[in-house]
Order: structure tokens, then C-alpha cells, then sequence
């Protein structure tokens, strides 16, 4: 039975990859600033998602309310 080799944590860049533990302490902090601002954006196309259901069942609810005046 083969062993495959532990992949290595990498970026990729462009058409480059690199790999986490070969790179600077400054540039391990801009990757760590890239999760951190991923995370953000995923979070709020999360809260728009939810809001836009509410704004749906708004629609809906003044839709039902408008019909019964008229």
C-alpha cells in the first residue's frame, strides 16, 4: 500500500502557487487578513440573503394588504 504525501497548506496566486510554511511572517499576515476578510464577506452575502427573504414576504404581506383595500 502507498503512502501519499500530507498535502502542504498553499496560496495560489495568479497561475503561482505557494506554500504557507515557506512564506514570511508578513506576507502569513496578509493571508490570515484574507481569511478574516472572507469569512466577513461570506457573512454578509448571508445577512443579504435573509433580508432579501424578508423583503420578499413584505412584498407579499403589502400585495395581500393593498388587494383587500382595493
Amino acid at each position: 500500500m502507498t503512502k501519499t504525501p500530507p498535502s502542504v497548506p498553499s496560496i495560489t496566486l495568479g497561475d503561482k502557487s505557494y506554500p504557507l510554511d515557506r512564506l514570511n511572517p508578513a506576507a502569513r499576515a496578509q493571508v490570515q487578513n484574507l481569511r478574516i476578510v472572507e469569512a466577513e464577506i461570506q457573512r454578509l452575502r448571508n445577512q443579504i440573503a435573509i433580508a432579501e427573504v424578508a423583503k420578499a414576504a413584505f412584498v407579499q404581506a403589502l400585495r395581500t394588504e393593498v388587494t383587500k383595500a382595493a
